[in-house]
């Protein structure tokens, strides 16, 4: 069975005000105090920003025990030294994030001016091993038009700089405006890709392959796919549901390449308007649809993505808490949705981060 690992990005904010707090190096010094060997938090562009990265697991139980359990620790860290930890894709309160000190990142943002400053968002990335570079090219080239769907289940991000933005996931709205970010055409082997990667690099435009931000990559650093487009998740169990999903499509997607079923050769200009369709409405309209590219109601995508993932879900023992889990998400709406429905109840935008500070934690 596949491992999967999870990068979440996390908000560092005010306990009562929800204002963003650059406490980041704060609370990995006081990480490192308690364990000088500890690989779990990790810095970001953004000095009110944490990641915490889990080990790779085989169970999903496992998966989400480890999330929990490492936002639990990131919140009793930031705790210590007076903030505390929001699973926030956008900060709704106006925010001026600062940037952290690294050279990397001040290269960043000589060389992309003001965007980078958009980019003070919080994305989820999951990790699915692959066996070689030919299997992980096979999937990329297979995944494409059900990413889509994935960001449309973990929208979490409606309000920007004091404003609703319009959209369910403004994250992936503001991160679109790198110059490698969003959707890729078909690569076909390991060689296109990295002649892809190499010539991007080569530009100048960007510095390394690490900024080089697909939408779904080949891992520099491990034997992975690393799936990008998702918000990270208010709740706990909505990531460990896109990272089952992710799984049974990389699954998918490697049957289907050792089956000789060629992917679909959907253009980028449709793949970029999926995108921007599940980035709008998230669940709450019509998606596109993987297959045709027209529009579908999203139960309907669901039921899609289940059925094309169903003998995947089965072998990895995931179909229940899968379909358990969706159920449960339709229910009582995405992160979008329940932000929106505390900014309704208590009519600042600052209690919704203190609301969402305590959804974080479950």
């Amino acid at each position: 069975m596949r491992t999967v690992g999870v990068e979440e990005e996390l908000l560092l904010v005010h306990p009562d005000s929800g204002e963003p707090m650059p406490q980041a190096a704060a609370v990995l010094d006081r990480a490192a105090q308690d364990d000088p060997g500890q690989l779990v938090f990790q810095k970001e562009l953004f000095g009110q920003m944490l990641e915490l990265a889990t080990s790779p697991q085989r169970d999903m139980a496992d998966l989400g025990a480890e999330i929990a359990r490492s936002r639990k620790e990131g919140a009793r860290l930031a705790g210590e030294i007076g903030c505390a930890v929001a699973a926030l894709a956008t900060c709704p309160v106006p925010v001026a994030p600062a940037l952290t000190r690294h050279d990397r990142y001040h290269w960043m943002a000589g060389r992309f001016g003001t965007a980078t400053t958009d980019w003070f968002v919080c994305g989820c990335h999951v990790h699915v091993s692959v066996e070689s570079d030919e299997e992980g090219v096979a999937v990329l080239d297979r995944l494409r038009p059900w990413l889509p769907v994935l960001r449309a289940i973990s929208v979490n991000s409606p309000f920007w700089q004091g404003r609703d933005s319009g959209y369910a996931s403004f994250r992936s709205r503001l991160w679109a405006r790198g110059p490698s970010a969003g959707p890729t055409e078909l690569f076909g082997t390991p060689q296109g890709y990295r002649r892809r990667v190499a010539d991007m690099v080569a530009s100048g435009v960007i510095l390394d392959p690490g900024m080089v931000y697909f939408d779904a990559r080949l891992s520099e650093h491990y034997p992975t796919v690393e799936i990008r487009v998702a918000d990270v998740c208010l709740r706990a169990d909505t990531t460990v549901l896109v990272a089952a999903l992710t799984r049974a499509l990389v699954e998918t997607a490697a049957r289907d390449w050792r089956a000789g079923r060629p992917p679909l050769d959907h253009s980028v200009s449709m793949l970029r308007m999926a995108s921007w369709q599940a980035a709008r409405t998230g669940l709450e309209a019509e998606l596109l649809h993987p297959v045709t590219m027209r529009p579908r109601p999203a139960d309907e995508v669901l039921r899609a993505l289940l059925a094309h993932t169903a003998a995947a879900l089965a072998d990895s023992g995931d179909t229940s808490g899968v379909e358990e889990s969706l159920a449960q998400l339709l229910h009582r709406g995405t992160g979008a949705r329940e932000q929106r429905s505390f900014l309704e109840r208590t009519g600042s935008l600052r209690d919704v981060v203190v609301e969402c500070v305590r959804r974080t934690q479950g």
